[in-house]
């Protein structure tokens, strides 16, 4: 790069700095993205320049649910061994998400997670060191399409990657699981695989949102012989031998308990972890065993990795508890039929162990960054909470949809009422709960809520 070049570039980075710093003051958002949007639109290959500055790890994550809560455990992890890396802890993690956050770095590594559909393209130029891939569910099909394509892009991108990027691999999942493989389905070297081992937990029977059943390789349809959470569980392909690899890192003695936390014991090469989290569900315990076995392939040991998911608290939206006018309003995100699912199992199990009926808000939106196509609540199990249920209070752009929908499921219709504007909806909501309101969004209803409530300064800025 020439003196010139480099001086230009400079100032192009200046100037999206102060242009975050000016966001972020003005209390209007912004300021995980914007930075990096201009950045982007001046300086299109920024990321790589940028990334190029840090001289020690560069992990990459990407899921499409649970990416945001684990890295933030990685994080944790992270800062318990005394390393700060740079991190779009926002949440922010489209390209530029990503360009705002190396635009704010002050460390040597970076920990990066990716969208799932930007992964190919940010990976390519962000050259990572360790490639951390969680689980592909349907989500959002008018923007991702179906699984397959995303999973055979992820492929190209670790087939076009040099040898010595390490590997972190769900091995429950088959599409993810197949990634670490060759031809002759021998394990790509550095590759670290991750799984549940605890039999009790599994599934009665595959959920109906259930979304890798054939074989990426040969088309036959997966055997399943129990799952954990939507197609993640132990399978095996018969016509080909594609089957669950072992997990190097492994969860056992699961204990569930509700909306408080889990325990369960990891299994790793390093040893045996007692790991306790305040984070509730089967999803997490993925998630935890994903932060596991990326912290150990990071260099950290195994009592950094257990204090550090002992410190974790939950980020943005995902199983955060607010105090608003003495109701604790506990914000869990849905967005896609897998995930939404363990919502409603975590919320099932809350209501049994409490015995009290649940006050609920929920919000529907069909905005970009939630997907047009909202048919997706067909498909998850919102009959789990039938019973359980006390009011719902049902917003957003697609409430009435939302409300048709819990119809269906068994929800009385005298306990439904429909508000559509979010601030209207959840004062209501917080009015009639008393002592604890359960708050599902989808993505963009979300932010909404967020900024509602960090403007009335009941809690941080999101994006700070």
């Amino acid at each position: 790069m020439t003196a010139s070049r480099s001086r230009a570039f400079g100032a192009k980075v200046m100037g999206a700095r102060a242009v975050g710093s000016i966001s972020r003051r003005s209390g209007r958002g912004g300021g995980t993205t914007l930075p990096g949007r201009l950045l982007l639109r001046t300086a299109p290959d920024a990321i790589g320049r940028l990334s190029s500055r840090l001289t020690g790890e560069r992990a990459v994550i990407s899921a499409t649910n649970g990416k945001t809560t684990t890295a933030g455990m990685i994080a944790a992890e992270l800062r318990a061994a005394g390393r700060e890396p740079v991190h779009n802890r926002a949440g922010s993690n489209m390209a530029w998400g990503v360009a705002t956050a190396l635009l704010e770095q002050r460390g040597s590594e970076a920990l990066l997670e990716v969208d799932e559909a930007w992964l190919p393209q940010v990976a390519a130029e962000l050259e990572p060191t360790l490639l951390i891939l969680g689980n592909l569910f349907r989500d959002q099909l008018d923007r991702y399409g179906e699984l397959e394509r995303l999973a055979d892009e992820w492929a190209e991108l670790i087939a076009a990657s040099p040898a010595s990027m390490g590997l972190v691999l769900n091995a429950d999942d088959p599409l993810v699981a197949d990634l670490g493989r060759d031809e002759e389905l021998q394990t790509r070297p550095g590759t670290t695989y991750f799984g549940i081992e605890d039999t009790a937990r599994a599934l009665p029977e595959l959920q109906h949102a259930f979304d890798a059943k054939h074989c990426r390789r040969c088309g036959s349809p997966y055997r399943y012989e129990r799952a954990f959470v939507g197609h993640l569980g132990h399978y095996t392909c018969p016509n080909c031998g594609a089957d669950r690899p072992t997990p190097d890192v492994r969860a056992t003695a699961i204990e569930l308990r509700g909306i408080e936390g889990t325990t369960f014991r990891a299994e790793t090469p390093a040893g045996d972890l007692q790991v306790e989290i305040p984070l509730p569900g089967l999803y997490n315990v993925y998630n935890a065993l994903t932060a596991i076995a990326a912290g150990l392939r990071l260099g950290v040991g195994l009592e950094q990795i257990g204090s550090g998911l002992r410190s974790v608290r939950a980020v943005f939206g995902r199983v955060e508890t607010i105090p608003v006018d003495g109701t604790d309003v506990s914000i869990l995100l849905v967005k896609n039929p897998a995930g939404a699912n363990e919502v409603l199992r975590t919320l099932a199990l809350e209501a049994e162990r409490s015995q009290q009926p649940l006050e609920l808000w929920m919000a529907l939106n069909d905005r970009i960054a939630d997907g047009r196509d909202v048919s997706w609540v067909w498909d998850a199990d919102f009959e789990l909470l039938a019973a359980a249920a006390g009011h719902v209070t049902c917003s957003g752009t697609r409430a009435s949809e939302m409300a048709l929908r819990l119809k269906y499921a068994g929800f009385p219709t005298d306990r439904i009422e429909i508000i559509e504007g979010i601030e209207a909806s959840f004062d209501a909501a917080v009015d009639r709960a008393g002592a604890r309101l359960f708050a599902l969004p989808t993505y963009t209803a979300l932010i909404e809520l967020r900024t509602l409530i960090a403007r009335r300064g009941l809690a941080s800025e999101f994006w700070r």
